[in-house]
């Protein structure tokens, strides 16, 4: 039980900087106002992309924003390595943080019995978790804060979300260097194509 309410209180700690800045962030946080911050960094534009996608676990930065402006700069392919790369980084960043609390630290923050549960989830079903959830908002942060702070397995963890953030960071620079603006397709394919890329590497290394 203390796990789930650890769990909402990590959802609540990532929306409430939308309730209380959100308006403001939104009068420059489009594709376009993206594009001209990035823009404004000249030959540090690519810094600016995964600084921002980095940022998105303590500030409310939509990332999916970030990665159509990636896409939209630097094209397909090095937007879409950009927008994989920041990803990456941003789940990485919040594993590490939260893995290095300990476990002595995560038992009294979630109980042993709560914690011992949560260990055999993400040893289970963690990958699925850490892929799939790179394309929901909110869920990335706190999805990967949970991997950490149980010790999910660290191979697993970062074949995941390496899985999830090529996915999602290439969809969606591609739809930036396309100049569509299709939300439902955008976020079906960041579904599915982590799962498909989770499924045939978990196959490839059996």
């Amino acid at each position: 039980m203390r796990l789930l309410w650890l769990t909402l209180a990590l959802a609540f700690a990532v929306i409430v900087p939308f309730v209380i800045w959100g308006g403001r962030f939104d009068q420059w946080l489009t594709v376009e106002g993206v594009s001209a911050l990035v823009r404004g960094w000249g030959a540090w534009g690519w810094a600016a992309i995964i600084l921002l996608l980095v940022g998105d676990l303590f500030l409310p930065i939509p990332s999916t924003l970030v990665m159509s402006a990636a896409g939209l700069i630097y094209g397909a392919f090095s937007g879409g390595l950009l927008a994989a790369s920041g990803s990456f980084l941003s789940g990485a960043t919040a594993y590490a943080l939260c893995r290095s609390l300990g476990q002595g630290i995560a038992a009294r923050l979630v109980g042993a019995e709560d914690l011992r549960r949560g260990e055999l989830l993400f040893a289970q079903r963690g990958p699925w978790l850490i892929a799939l959830s790179r394309a929901v908002p909110v869920l990335p942060e706190v999805i990967a804060c949970l991997a950490g702070l149980t010790r999910m397995p660290a191979p697993s963890f970062f074949l995941a979300l390496a899985c999830g953030s090529i996915a999602v960071g290439f969809i969606y620079a591609g739809i930036g260097a396309a100049g569509v603006q299709q939300p439902a397709l955008a976020l079906g394919g960041s579904v599915l194509a982590p799962a498909l890329l989770w499924l045939v590497t978990r196959r490839l290394l059996r």
